[in-house]
């Protein structure tokens, strides 16, 4: 086959590889050179055909040096190195094999005729294309004059169309600033006729509110230091109203270069502008009372706060006292009446310069002063605000009497973010409301460190509770009889990384709040009975040890208390006996008796129940006949009369009466907070059953309880 490797199609494609590697440097093309070899492929066999004709056909030779011209191969170098491949390659890759020496020569021959032939066609093909291309450029010069002509009148046409038809006001004046052409939209926008522009001196538009840079610019400009600038300007009109537009001047030159004219362009923007502002204001302000809102106050007090050296600043953070109550009883109308009301009051007490009042939200609101003495200006501010609020609101012939409680925060500018200056308000009003609200405190540093503390721990208890952080530590129970131990009471410990160990009364409040007092009470049971059962495997010879572990009011409303408690003490193997749960008395305080219920089940099931802080509240001592107790456990309270010797009769007649009723009862009296020997020996002549305090030991580890109890059994 031709196109088998050494075959005629073969050498044909090799020599026009040879011939496009040769000429593609020096080509104007824009193919790639595979792309350029393919074009060349149709003029090889021409070349080939003109190489094996009978007779050389010239004009088919000059037709390959013409293809050259159309393949953009202009370049006589083109030419030179296709003379050069055609007399080198020509007949080795498209002549027939010559079998004898006169067939070789006379392929020679005809070799370099079609050289001649291919170089007179290429530059006939040159000739022609140069001689059209002149033509050409003829005939658009003599065109182009007449077009310049023409554009010239017309480009003044569009000029005169576009000046006095465009939308923008536009105004050309020379370099000293007299006014030499205007527009329509420029008329219009000014109002009045085009002579009250046309003429005047730019310099006469000066405006209060005038950037400072604006008139730098303009001058740079008619220098010549600047080509154009772009400002924002305001401009008066012949009826005193203002105008407000974008301005662009730009500096227009002669041929040389030269300064000539100034080009003003102006857009109309005092409509978007008082939209803007409108935009703005209701962005900064409330809606309800008229008040800057958040956004503007903490707007106005970074400023402040970033005032110079020796400003100072005073905040009154404003909370009403009972809102709620007011929405939830006479609707949200009469709530949002009061508001503007006390937005109202409010804004009269704070007209002195530097002052300001807005409203956060809800019934939040903040007065701010500042100066170079707030001290005083700012508790005048409070007082005024409190007064404001004394006298009665009516609302549809109803009086409502107003009550807020205020959180102050003064100090110099500079040393408090925004942020933490509204921390510390917020923190403080609500120590006021925690006072008794109808107030105003005064913010107190350690106060706010330990309100960020407790918040801290409070976000801190539920991972702590899965990353295993507490534990428990048990103080003895002793009997005041023989001096045994007889159990421990359970006291949950923090181990908190930064704060270090912390005692139930910084958590225990927290996590009563969260809610997590139920999961955190379940594991304090857990952990407890489960030592108690350890306790009976390792030291069964000790007697059997009963643990103690407190309740919250939360843990008693809880559906799983029962059934939490049941399932604990299968689980451990503990016997109900073992377990005495302490429920504080003023827990149980009026309780019904669906709150008692869950306690008379276990009580049945013969968990004890002791009655704990006894004495601290109002219970009706007859209510203990009803409730499913059977210990009593004495506040400290009663007890601290008897550390000296001799102790206080009146505590002694109270504690000794309340141990007969106790055990007239069936109820067995423990007493906490037992210090010294005196007060020991005075409970047990009083009749109590069992005592923990200092004396005995402090709350520990689960082992040093065994070794007390030791101690005490062969003492």
């Amino acid at each position: 086959m031709s196109g088998e490797p050494g075959g005629p199609e073969d050498r044909l494609r090799r020599f026009a590889t040879i011939w496009s590697r040769a000429i593609y440097p020096v080509t104007a093309t824009s193919l790639t050179r595979p792309e350029f070899e393919e074009e060349l492929v149709p003029v090889v066999r021409r070349l080939r055909a003109a190489l094996a004709a009978r007779s050389l056909d010239g004009a088919e030779a000059r037709a390959v040096g013409a293809a050259l011209i159309d393949a953009h191969c202009t370049d006589p170098e083109a030419l030179s190195r296709t003379l050069d491949v055609v007399d080198a390659y020509l007949v080795l890759y498209c002549g027939e094999e010559a079998r004898t020496a006169e067939r070789e020569d006379d392929l020679r021959a005809r070799c370099a005729r079609i050289q001649h032939a291919v170089a007179a066609g290429f530059a006939a093909a040159l000739r022609e294309r140069t001689l059209a291309e002149q033509e050409a450029i003829s005939r658009a010069a003599l065109n182009a004059r007449s077009v310049v002509a023409e554009a010239l009148h017309a480009s003044e046409a569009r000029f005169r169309a576009v000046f006095h038809g465009a939308a923008i006001g536009i105004g050309i004046a020379d370099l000293d600033g007299t006014v030499l052409e205007v527009n329509d939209a420029l008329v219009r926008m000014f109002g009045g006729g085009e002579g009250l522009l046309r003429g005047r001196n730019v310099a006469e538009w000066t405006h209060p509110e005038d950037a400072p840079q604006v008139w730098h610019l303009y001058n740079e400009l008619v220098r010549g230091e600047r080509e154009h600038y772009r400002v924002e300007k305001a401009f008066y009109r012949p009826d005193g109203t203002a105008l407000w537009t974008n301005l662009t001047v730009s500096l227009l030159r002669d041929k040389d270069g030269v300064p000539q004219y100034q080009l003003a362009l102006m857009e109309d923007t005092t409509e978007r502008r008082l939209l803007n502002l409108r935009l703005r204001y209701e962005a900064t302000h409330d809606a309800l009372t008229g008040l800057p809102n958040r956004t503007l106050f903490f707007e106005r007090l970074e400023k402040v706060l970033g005032a110079g050296e020796g400003m100072r600043f005073g905040l009154c953070y404003l909370d009403l006292d009972g809102f709620k109550t007011i929405n939830d009883s006479l609707g949200h109308a009469v709530g949002d009446r009061l508001l503007v009301e006390v937005a109202d009051r409010l804004q009269a007490c704070a007209t002195a310069r530097g002052e300001m009042v807005a409203r956060l939200g809800g019934d939040e609101f903040v007065a701010l002063t500042t100066g170079k003495d707030t001290e005083a200006e700012v508790d005048e501010l409070a007082g005024r605000i409190m007064s404001a609020l004394a006298t009665p609101i009516r609302i549809d012939g109803r009086e409502l009497t107003v009550r807020g409680s205020i959180g102050i925060v003064e100090g110099p500018a500079g040393e408090r973010s925004p942020a933490e200056v509204l921390r510390s308000a917020d923190i403080t009003m609500y120590r006021a409301k925690s006072a008794g609200g109808n107030r105003y405190e005064l913010a107190d540093p350690e106060a706010d460190a330990r309100a960020i503390t407790r918040h801290g721990l409070t976000t801190a208890l539920p991972a702590a509770l899965d990353r295993g952080e507490f534990f428990i530590e048990y103080q003895p129970l002793v009997h005041l009889g023989d001096g045994s131990v007889r159990g421990a009471e359970a006291l949950v410990r923090w181990l908190h990384p930064q704060h270090g160990v912390l005692g139930p009364d910084r958590f225990i409040p927290l996590a009563e709040h969260t809610g997590l007092i139920v999961p955190l009470g379940r594991w304090v049971l857990e952990e407890s009975v489960r030592q108690a059962r350890v306790w009976q495997e390792r030291h069964a010879d000790a007697g059997p040890l009963r643990i103690n572990v407190n309740l919250s009011p939360m843990q008693l409303t809880h559906p799983g208390l029962v059934s939490d408690t049941v399932d604990i003490l299968e689980r451990a193997g503990l016997a109900p006996g073992a377990l005495c749960l302490e429920v504080t008395e003023s827990a149980l305080i009026g309780a019904d008796d669906d709150l008692l219920k869950p306690l008379r089940r276990l009580s049945e099931m013969g968990v004890d129940i002791a009655l704990d802080d006894f004495g601290t509240g109002y219970s009706n001592l007859a209510n203990l006949r009803r409730l499913p107790v059977n210990v009593l456990k004495l506040d400290r309270s009663f007890t601290q009369g008897m550390q000296q010797y001799p102790a206080d009769p009146v505590d002694l007649k109270i504690v000794e009466g309340i141990v007969s009723l106790a055990h007239s009862l069936n109820l067995a009296v423990t007493v906490e907070g037992v210090e010294t020997g005196a007060q020991a020996e005075q409970l047990k002549q009083l009749g109590c059953d069992t005592a923990q305090g200092w004396y005995y030991a402090r709350p520990g580890p689960p082992d040093r309880l065994h070794e007390l109890a030791l101690a005490d059994a062969t003492g």
